[in-house]
């Protein structure tokens, strides 16, 4: 189906420049190879140990971002909630999450690659990467997150 819908979509595009059709949209072609996609500390507001990559937009600005977060077997991150709704595909790994303000391992469901899930804002949770974990994370930002406990910031009482 793939390659029936390659020389479609091509001469669908070439038949649309041929005719000169005008237009005033901004093209917007973003592809991110994943052997060439940058990966650099996460934010402070996570604990210590995962990666992150911008793959579109600026998470910490209003507007659309889509971000890659990678994590290693283990990491945890405790119970907090988003203000805006916090889209996740798991692309590798299995990731844990549960629901409440008190971690609780034995509340907790295996979302496989390949999971999607899409929290409301304030729904309070709490995740556990399962083998190296990489999320992909996409909505309109700025994204962040609260701890239901200030004690679990990593970037202690002073933020």
């Amino acid at each position: 189906m793939r390659i029936l819908l390659a020389p479609l979509f091509c001469l669908s595009a070439s038949v649309a420049l041929a005719q000169g059709t005008p237009t005033t949209e901004k093209i917007h072609v973003i592809v991110a190879l994943p052997d060439q996609i940058t990966w650099g500390p996460a934010p402070a507001v996570l604990p210590p140990g995962a990666k992150l990559a911008v793959l579109e937009g600026d998470p910490s600005v209003a507007g659309a971002y889509t971000i890659r977060l990678q994590m290693p077997d283990g990491y945890r991150i405790p119970p907090h909630f988003h203000h805006a709704t916090e889209h996740v595909t798991v692309v590798k790994g299995t990731f844990k999450v549960g629901m409440g303000e008190t971690f609780d391992a034995s509340k907790m469901t295996a979302l496989p690659m390949g999971t999607f899930a899409a929290l409301e804002p304030g729904v309070r949770h709490f995740a556990e990467a399962k083998g190296v974990t990489i999320l992909q994370l996409h909505g309109e930002g700025p994204w962040g997150l609260t701890y239901v406990n200030q004690a679990d910031d990593p970037r202690g009482s002073t933020h």
